[in-house]
């Protein structure tokens, strides 16, 4: 499992969140003070500050668009957020948040949504009326249940939920028609939903540390899928219509019961990086897959 990590960490950089302000658009400020004194404020960092609670002074930044609440104390939703309408990036991770509260959904110019590492249970009907939100980040939640609304966000290019409690999409997921990124790793999934086919722009999938027991042969319908990571499953076989995703350039199979990958696998010409490690594969498969892909880096078991 050594080569695993950094090959994912790279390879799934669109899933990382901005962090931090942009001081080419505007001048960033690093305190409130600071910030009240030009009314025309835009970008507030106010990370790692220790904070317990929001002086509700902050909703006189009526301009502010980028909001960065890191790694604070917070266990409640000041409702002066909620009256900075013009926020475009919010950013509240590694919290203590128990809830994302309805009135999010007054939020409407957000195009960025970050509760990554809080203790939030539910992603409520709310969240629909976001119809400018491009990327939601809720990993490290207590997340079992998203509302069907979340079809309704139709800018969604980034849904990261991994370390949560989920076990089914809502249907609606359908409508995500810009989604590029669906990270459901670390959750209770026990089947490929059909419903995820219908996301014909999706470039990543990361269904790592579920309880899969085989992909349906339709998986080929993901034509645009770049990243596949099925780490640590319960897959003892692989569909051959696998080998029609031409634009795979990383597959991750680790700890399942392969006893055997695709006999086609050499169609993957642009496969770049396999990692197949503690599968019960035989000395004689390993090499047929080495000398199937020549131009691909191929971590196998050492024999």
């Amino acid at each position: 499992m050594k080569f695993v990590l950094p090959v994912i960490l790279m390879c799934t950089g669109m899933v990382a969140t901005a962090q931090h302000a942009n001081p080419k658009k505007a001048a960033v400020y690093y305190t409130l003070t600071d910030a009240l004194k030009d009314r025309e404020a835009t970008q507030l960092n106010l990370r790692d500050k220790q904070l317990f609670t929001l002086n509700d002074s902050i909703e006189r930044l009526e301009h502010l668009r980028f909001l960065n609440l890191m790694g604070n104390n917070l266990e409640a939703w000041d409702e002066s957020l909620f009256r900075l309408r013009k926020l475009e990036d919010l950013i509240l991770r590694q919290n203590k948040l128990r809830e994302l509260p309805e009135q999010v959904s007054l939020l409407h110019h957000l195009v960025q949504l970050d509760i990554t590492g809080n203790t939030i249970a539910r992603i409520p009907k709310g969240i629909g009326r976001l119809s400018k939100l491009r990327f939601l980040h809720a990993a490290m939640n207590v997340i079992s249940s998203l509302d069907a609304s979340i079809g309704d966000c139709r800018s969604l290019e980034v849904l990261a939920f991994q370390f949560n409690q989920l076990s089914y999409l809502p249907a609606s997921i359908v409508h995500l028609k810009k989604l590029r990124v669906l990270n459901l790793g670390y959750n209770q999934f026990n089947e490929f939903d059909p419903a995820w086919l219908e996301l014909e722009n999706l470039q990543e999938l990361n269904v790592e540390y579920n309880f899969f027991r085989r992909l349906p042969d339709a998986v080929e319908r993901l034509g645009n899928l770049r990243t596949l990571i099925l780490t640590h499953n319960r897959l003892d076989s692989l569909p051959e219509t696998l080998t029609s995703l031409q634009h795979l350039e990383l597959l991750v199979v680790s700890e399942n019961n392969l006893t055997k990958l695709p006999a086609h696998i050499d169609r993957l010409q642009h496969l770049k990086t396999l990692i197949a490690l503690n599968n019960p594969l035989s000395k004689e498969e390993k090499e047929r897959i080495r000398k199937a892909l020549p131009g691909c880096q191929v971590y196998v078991d050492k024999d």
